[in-house]
C-alpha cells in the first residue's frame, strides 16, 4: 500500500513552474503514492489494496522496461505517465509503431490544473523523436470523462473496434489513437 502521509500540497496555477523530465529513482515513492491517490479519488477503485493499485505501486520494476516521464512544479512532483512499445511487458494495447501511453496520473491536488495536458504534451513529442513511431495509443475507462475530453482535445480519436474488457471482469477499457 502506498505511504499514507501525504506530500506538499502542490498549487493549481497552470503552467506555473511546470517542467516534464525522465523519472529519477528518487520520484518512485512520490509516483506510486500519485497514482493510488488519483485512482482513488476519481472512483476507479474503492480498496486501495486492490490487486492494480498494487501492481502500480511497483515502479522501480516497471521502470527497468519502460520509460516514465514525471511533470514537476516548484521541485514538488505532481503527475507521472508511463511509455511503453508493442512487444514490452507492460504494453496492454500497443501495436507495431505504436507509443502506448500507461498509467498517465495527475496528483489530485493538481488536477485541472493544465499538467495533465502539458505531460500528454510531452508524451507526443517523445514520440515525434521515434523515428519508428507513427501513432500514439491509449487505454481509458468508459466512464472517465474528464480524461477522455482530454485526449479529444488534443487530437485522439477514439477505435472503438479496439476496445477491451479487463480480463476476468465487466470492465470495459475504449482505445484512442493520434497519429503523428
Amino acid at each position: 500500500m502506498a505511504d499514507p502521509t501525504p506530500g506538499p500540497t502542490p498549487d493549481r496555477a497552470p503552467h506555473k513552474n511546470l517542467r516534464i523530465r525522465p523519472a529519477e529513482a528518487r520520484d518512485y515513492p512520490h509516483i506510486a503514492r500519485i497514482t493510488v491517490d488519483a485512482y482513488l479519488q476519481a472512483g476507479h477503485f474503492a480498496d486501495p489494496d486492490h490487486e492494480y493499485l498494487r501492481f502500480v505501486q511497483r515502479v522501480a520494476e516497471r521502470h527497468t522496461a519502460t520509460e516514465i516521464l514525471v511533470a514537476e512544479r516548484d521541485g514538488v512532483l505532481i503527475g507521472a505517465v508511463t511509455l511503453v512499445r508493442a512487444g514490452n511487458p507492460y504494453a496492454d494495447i500497443a501495436l507495431a509503431g505504436e507509443l502506448e501511453i500507461r498509467m498517465l496520473v495527475i496528483d489530485p491536488a493538481a488536477q485541472r490544473s493544465g499538467a495533465g495536458r502539458m505531460l500528454l504534451g510531452a508524451v507526443i513529442d517523445r514520440a515525434r523523436e521515434l523515428r519508428d513511431v507513427h501513432t500514439v495509443s491509449l487505454t481509458t475507462g468508459v466512464e472517465w470523462f474528464a480524461a477522455r475530453r482530454l485526449y479529444e482535445a488534443e487530437g485522439f480519436v477514439r477505435v472503438q473496434e479496439r476496445d477491451w474488457y479487463v480480463p476476468n471482469t465487466q470492465i470495459l477499457l475504449v482505445v484512442y489513437t493520434l497519429e503523428l
